[in-house]
């Protein structure tokens, strides 16, 4: 067997007991009636295929926990299987970090497999869990639970986090910053990831509810987290409604100040073509010219160059081009 980068635990009425050499970890846990916590971070193939073979995982989990899958939570069997997506808003770069867990757990386990931010979450959570033993006496279900609890608990900053940079993107776009629409694009694709990792989850919480297997206070505790996500859901959707329309907004300034100084550039073209013309008349070499001998030709035309320039002006300021 591969030499595998694994934790486990085996927890006998809330307390770890120590682990078990890999290959043996299913067997002493039942020697010592608890439950094993198995938690794999950033696994290989060949790595998870070795702990799935151990506890015997059905079929389908043991397939499901190498596929990128949308969130989802379904049972098989005596086994429950959840993938859910992990999300923290980093507030020095305002940006969304985004992670995958993905859970089997059945009458004496709970396999956890981590990656990109749900490792740090999920290593977090199991030094909490252990500090608390009367929550790991309740069994691998109420692992789940806290698992769960703590995704959605992580959803709700990354909620306003968004929230504040939607703030400042609509004082940026009335502001006339020239790169916000590189900004919006960014958030509009944070916004998205949120979206999609908790639009799937309240029909999942509902069919798990509406489960005849499900208990009466499993339901209870599941309708409660089925609102939460319900609320990150709703937001998420807000979110991505207003940036649309913030875009469209940001657009139609963009296009307006073009406009403007379209105007302002055909109305001083407006005005220096007058001296233009004039000059170009009274430069071609014809020998018969009207006031080409005048005394006060030069200034005459000097003047009324001026005279229309100035009235062009007025003209194009009180329209509102310049």
């Amino acid at each position: 067997m591969p030499a595998m980068t694994v934790e486990s635990a085996i927890y006998v009425d809330g307390r770890n007991t120590g682990s078990a050499s890999a290959g043996n970890i299913r067997e002493v846990t039942r020697e010592r009636g608890g439950f094993a916590w198995v938690s794999l971070a950033e696994p290989t193939q060949e790595e998870f295929d070795s702990v799935a073979s151990e506890f015997g995982l059905h079929v389908a989990a043991k397939d499901s926990m190498s596929l990128r899958l949308r969130p989802r939570i379904e049972r098989y069997g005596e086994e429950l299987f959840a993938a859910l997506e992990t999300a923290r808003y980093v507030d020095e770069a305002e940006t969304v970090e985004f992670g995958e867990a993905r859970i089997v757990v059945g009458p004496d386990f709970i396999i956890t497999i981590r990656r990109g931010e749900a490792s740090e979450f999920l290593a977090q959570l199991r030094q909490k869990m252990e500090g608390n033993p009367g929550s790991l006496r309740r069994g691998p279900f109420a692992v789940l639970r806290a698992v769960m609890d703590g995704i959605v608990d992580e959803y709700m900053p990354v909620v306003e986090g968004l929230e504040n940079d939607v703030d400042e993107i609509e004082g940026e776009v009335f502001g006339g910053n020239p790169d916000v629409s590189r900004r919006i694009y960014a958030l509009s694709r944070e916004v998205i990831g949120v979206h999609r990792a908790v639009h799937p989850l309240p029909g999942a919480l509902e069919r798990l509810i509406a489960s005849p297997e499900t208990d009466p206070e499993a339901r209870r505790y599941l309708r409660n987290l089925q609102e939460r996500v319900l609320r990150v859901t709703e937001q998420a959707e807000g979110f991505r409604e207003l940036l649309s329309n913030i875009l469209s907004v940001n657009l139609t300034m963009v296009s307006v100040r073009q406009n403007t100084q379209v105007q302002k550039i055909s109305a001083w073209a407006a005005i220096l073509v007058v001296p233009t013309i004039i000059t170009g008349i009274y430069g071609m070499n014809f020998r018969y010219i009207p006031e080409l001998h005048w005394t006060f030709g030069y200034p005459y035309a000097l003047i009324l160059m001026a005279v229309l320039c100035v009235l062009l002006y007025l003209g194009f300021k009180r329209s509102g081009w310049l």
